[in-house]
């Protein structure tokens, strides 16, 4: 297929074959876990060079859209324990080990958004959201008390699956219902503890706190999840890598 994309041409040809690429995961045809096909392969569909292909592909693989894998080619991104671990998770232990938390949910809610998640999850205030309330715990410690705002639009009949809420949410928002989350941001605040959060947490009123607020989004950055996380940094600290 000729290139054709609807950004200006100016753009380098690498770039627009970047962009056909990604259209093809947003619009879903290219599914987490596939392989793709060769670099040639890819060239000639494309009508350019094997090299275009190769740029297009190492900066989709920098981004985390792909993943290359020695001798048995290039496949897209899905969302391991492995990718959760070390993309995702910032909290860490004082020698900065990585731990994946294991997560026991307390509640499920269905209800109409509230101010926050209207703003950050670009929602009416009459929309729906599903709240997941759930403890976090590393090293069998209560560590992270953590609420999920999702649009419920978006996750039809999660609500009623308490049982079946996955330690790792994004490999089910991934498998279950196509939405692969490709960012995040976060903000980060100091709380003190108040008393529900130091129940769960086993902590005295009043006890400081790391809030992390994180909205997660889709590749056409649609954002897809509210997170607000309060961690007990007692024996932990949040590690951010810049390079």
């Amino acid at each position: 297929m000729p290139i054709k994309t609807k950004s200006p041409s100016f753009q380098p040809l690498y770039a627009q074959v970047k962009e056909l690429m990604t259209r093809r995961l947003i619009n879903n045809d290219w599914k987490a876990g596939m392989a793709l096909p060769s670099e040639n392969q890819l060239a000639k569909e494309f009508k350019v060079s094997q090299g275009t292909v190769r740029k297009a592909l190492d900066e989709m693989t920098a981004e985390n859209l792909m993943v290359r894998q020695q001798g048995r080619g290039t496949f897209i991104a899905e969302h391991t324990l492995q990718r959760a671990l070390f993309h995702f998770l910032h909290i860490v232990g004082k020698d900065d080990n990585r731990q994946l938390p294991k997560s026991k949910v307390t509640s499920i809610e269905l209800g109409s958004a509230d101010e926050l998640e209207s703003q950050h999850l670009q929602l009416k205030n009459s929309d729906q959201v599903i709240r997941i309330s759930r403890t976090r715990f590393l090293n069998e410690q209560p560590v992270i008390d953590e609420t999920i705002s999702i649009p419920s639009n978006l996750f039809p009949e999660l609500g009623q699956q308490k049982e079946k809420i996955p330690n790792t949410l994004y490999s089910l928002y991934e498998q279950e219902y196509g939405i692969s989350v490709a960012r995040a941001t976060e903000r980060l605040s100091a709380e003190s503890c108040q008393e529900e959060v130091a129940e769960r947490l086993n902590l005295p009123l009043g006890s400081p706190l790391l809030c992390i607020q994180r909205i997660a989004y889709t590749l056409n950055s649609q954002p897809v999840e509210l997170r607000i996380s309060r961690c007990n940094t007692l024996q932990h600290h949040y590690l951010s890598e810049l390079t």
